[in-house]
């Protein structure tokens, strides 16, 4: 996972997880975001510190963490914060980030 910039976030899409660090359920949810990055083999999500960030959490209203913020053509789409299991999020993933499950030419499914 890689942590945000105020670059990134300028930019018109991104997934961001937003928690605090003695959260449990925050941990949970990272364990499940970097299993879905490690089937992937690639950074998905960015990351950013609540705690540490007071006026985007006001900006954007976050009610909760851990918080999933789906941003997508320069607006906030969805904020996620029953992360509920893997599958749960595949189910965004698949609506905002469909190249994810694209399958390159020339790839072979592993059996």
């Amino acid at each position: 996972m890689l942590q945000v910039t105020d670059d990134r976030l300028q930019h018109e899409r991104y997934l961001l997880y937003i928690y605090t660090p003695f959260c449990g359920t925050c941990a949970l949810a990272r364990t499940m975001l970097d299993k879905i990055e490690t089937v992937h083999q690639q950074d998905i999500f960015y990351e950013m510190n609540a705690s540490l960030n007071p006026e985007f959490m006001q900006e954007f209203k976050i009610e909760s963490v851990p918080c999933l913020l789906i941003k997508e053509k320069g607006e906030v789409q969805d904020k996620v914060y029953a992360f509920k299991s893997i599958p749960n999020i595949y189910t965004y993933l698949m609506a905002y980030k469909p190249e994810l499950f694209v399958r390159s030419p020339g790839s072979t499914l592993k059996r």
